[in-house]
């Protein structure tokens, strides 16, 4: 436990003083909020919330510590961390270290003993901030003004490259505790098909229980760089391809939208999840923008057209799609209860869908689970059958 004074100086000039824990470090960047009850360690471990300090609503948070199996990535990928309170105690059979300890490790700075609450209605009034934090007391009130002032955004900044892989590996992992998502639907009845069926995945910052899904659904999955081009993926043979989630603007991701246009005319079944759903538009034609404060947390309600009902989702992203600028062929499948944001989409005459939220879950609900089941049959319908 860190224990020494710390200070959340938001640009604006608002002043949060609390108490510091994690490393003793200053940190800069973005804030936003969550709303997840649970799941503060596959938050932490998110790439998707590179170059952002989060802010749990959640009052109380450490409680279970740290352990090996409930992980996003290989390390904690936040900026800082704000909570109301953080636990001194661990009380989990499967914890090996407590947050604060896990921190400190790894270099990630937090701070508690704050009004999370007044912090967050003041981003939902004001929108997302910029705010820097110092918890070795290094710096005055003033300096860590001046440092969030002089923050330059996540606005146009590439921070896939922060988080890609270097190197394409394959992934195996399945899914530990696997569940059976409630039906909505029939799904036409599988084929019997000549080999396993291999996906490319895009690593845009993607979570291993995306992997680990893909991986439980029978599919051998190979990981790509960000920078992988669709010729490099084609020439793979893959009988489907994943673009997934990942941090900042996709506005600034021109060279993943260059490929995601040609993985579409190529049309192997391509799957994209929340940067990859934006990827897929701005590929298609359509505009990004940003919200006011992003959808962070484990309880979106989202409308699926198609099986008309409604799925509450688990969503990390602070960027939508503009709907009205997707071409004819495009339908839209899904929308946001809260805002009316588009939250999926598909091609009338290709193989290709996406969805803003997160069907893996990982923190929060399963009641999209079958989306990747769906992706198994579409790419299954178009594999040569055996015999």
């Amino acid at each position: 436990m860190n224990g020494q004074r710390a200070h959340l100086v938001l640009s604006d000039g608002t002043v949060f003083t609390g108490q510091g824990f994690g490393a003793e470090t200053v940190a800069v960047g973005e804030v936003v909020f969550n709303t997840c009850l649970t799941g503060y360690q596959e938050v932490i471990t998110d790439p998707s919330y590179q170059g952002q300090m989060v802010c749990m609503t959640t009052p109380h948070i450490g409680n279970t510590g740290i352990n090996e199996e409930d992980i996003e990535s290989a390390r904690p990928r936040l900026t800082a961390l704000i909570v109301r309170e953080v636990s001194r105690n661990v009380s989990s059979w499967r914890a090996t270290r407590s947050l604060p300890d896990w921190l400190a490790e790894a270099g990630v700075p937090g701070i508690s003993d704050i009004d999370t609450r007044l912090l967050t209605r003041h981003i939902r009034e004001q929108g997302v901030v910029h705010a820097a934090l110092c918890t070795d007391g290094s710096l005055t009130q003033e300096q860590l003004l001046a440092r969030a002032r002089d923050f330059e955004g996540l606005e146009g900044r590439d921070l896939v490259r922060e988080v890609t892989c270097t190197e394409p590996y394959a992934w195996a992992e399945t899914t530990d505790s696997p569940w059976e998502p409630v039906a909505s639907g029939e799904l036409p009845e599988l084929v019997e098909m000549e080999r396993q069926p291999l996906v490319v995945a895009w690593d845009l910052g993607i979570k291993y229980n995306i992997l680990r899904r893909l991986a439980s659904q029978g599919f051998r999955v190979e990981v790509v760089p960000a920078s992988t081009s669709a010729a490099e993926a084609l020439a793979m043979n893959p009988d489907g391809l994943f673009l997934s989630n990942g941090p900042g603007d996709p506005g600034a991701l021109h060279y993943v939208t260059e490929t995601a246009r040609q993985l579409i005319e190529s049309r192997v079944p391509l799957f994209g999840i929340c940067l990859g759903h934006q990827i897929i538009a701005q590929a298609l034609g359509a505009e990004t923008y940003k919200l006011k404060f992003g959808h962070h947390g484990g309880n979106q309600p989202v409308s699926d057209l198609a099986a008309g009902n409604v799925q509450i989702t688990s969503q990390n992203h602070n960027y939508s799609v503009q709907h009205d600028g997707l071409p004819d062929n495009v339908e839209i499948t899904h929308w946001n209860l809260n805002d009316k944001t588009v939250e999926g989409l598909r091609l009338k005459d290709k193989p290709v869908f996406s969805v803003q939220y997160h069907p893996e879950a990982s923190p929060g609900p399963h009641d999209a689970d079958r989306l990747f089941a769906e992706f198994v049959h579409l790419v299954r319908s178009r594999q040569p059958a055996t015999g």
